[in-house]
């Protein structure tokens, strides 16, 4: 557990040996409920090499002065990625201005 949100990571090692590799992360909003975005490479067993990119947005909540993770969800792939990001520009160009 991390008690700083700049330390949260998805790094994942096991005997050494990386299996989940970060890439980069963006802080999406800060607070009591953090949410980040991860860009990220597993490590492929059968293959013995990392996979393709994946994308991870996480939901962290601070008690106790860490942050546990919450909820998540996996973009699996640069296709759905481009899906989401598709949608959401039209979403927000169709939406009327609210000041």
């Amino acid at each position: 557990m991390a008690s700083e949100i700049k330390d949260i990571t998805i790094q994942y090692e096991e005997d050494g040996k990386v299996l989940v590799q970060e890439l980069d992360k963006d802080i999406l909003s800060k607070g009591a409920w953090t949410t980040i975005l991860f860009r990220y490479v597993q490590w492929d067993k059968r293959k013995e090499a990392f996979g393709p990119e994946q994308y991870s947005i996480r939901r962290y909540k601070k008690a106790g002065g860490e942050y546990k993770p919450q909820s998540k969800f996996t973009i699996s792939s640069k296709d759905q990625a481009e899906k989401i990001i598709t949608t959401l520009g039209k979403w927000i160009a169709e939406a009327p201005d609210k000041a």
